[in-house]
């Protein structure tokens, strides 16, 4: 809804994008918050006050605890964003679990373990 609408918004969601992944990527000190996250995307609402950040983690010791950790740190990350982003106003964070990515190398580790075995079925049929 509000991509077409409202471009400004868009281009918001990218640059917060950008600056919550140097954040929570380098400056976050929780020892909570294990393995590699990446921020997939940001959306922010059309009053600014609130901005959902998907993050997708990987390789993490506990991923209940690094979500409560970056929750946690929601603070602080705000208050970085807020020096780095100059808008009147900063959002809320609110962080979600975005596990597409980890759905996705899901999926890639099924379909290399079946690919095998479906190639060489195929080879059979082209045979005969």
């Amino acid at each position: 809804m509000q991509g077409k609408n409202n471009p400004r918004l868009g281009r918001i969601d990218e640059e917060y994008r950008k600056e919550l992944s140097q954040i929570i990527g380098y400056e976050l000190k929780n020892p909570n918050v294990t393995g590699l996250i990446s921020v997939t995307k940001v959306k922010v609402t059309n009053d600014l006050k609130f901005a959902k950040v998907y993050v997708s983690i990987l390789n993490s010791k506990n991923i209940k605890d690094t979500l409560a950790g970056l929750k946690k740190s929601s603070g602080y990350i705000r208050s970085e964003l807020a020096k780095r982003v100059n808008l009147r106003n900063t959002p809320e964070l609110i962080f979600e679990l975005d596990d597409s990515i980890e759905y996705g190398s899901r999926i890639d580790s099924i379909l290399k373990e079946i690919m095998p075995k479906k190639e060489n079925g195929e080879n059979e049929k082209s045979e005969g």
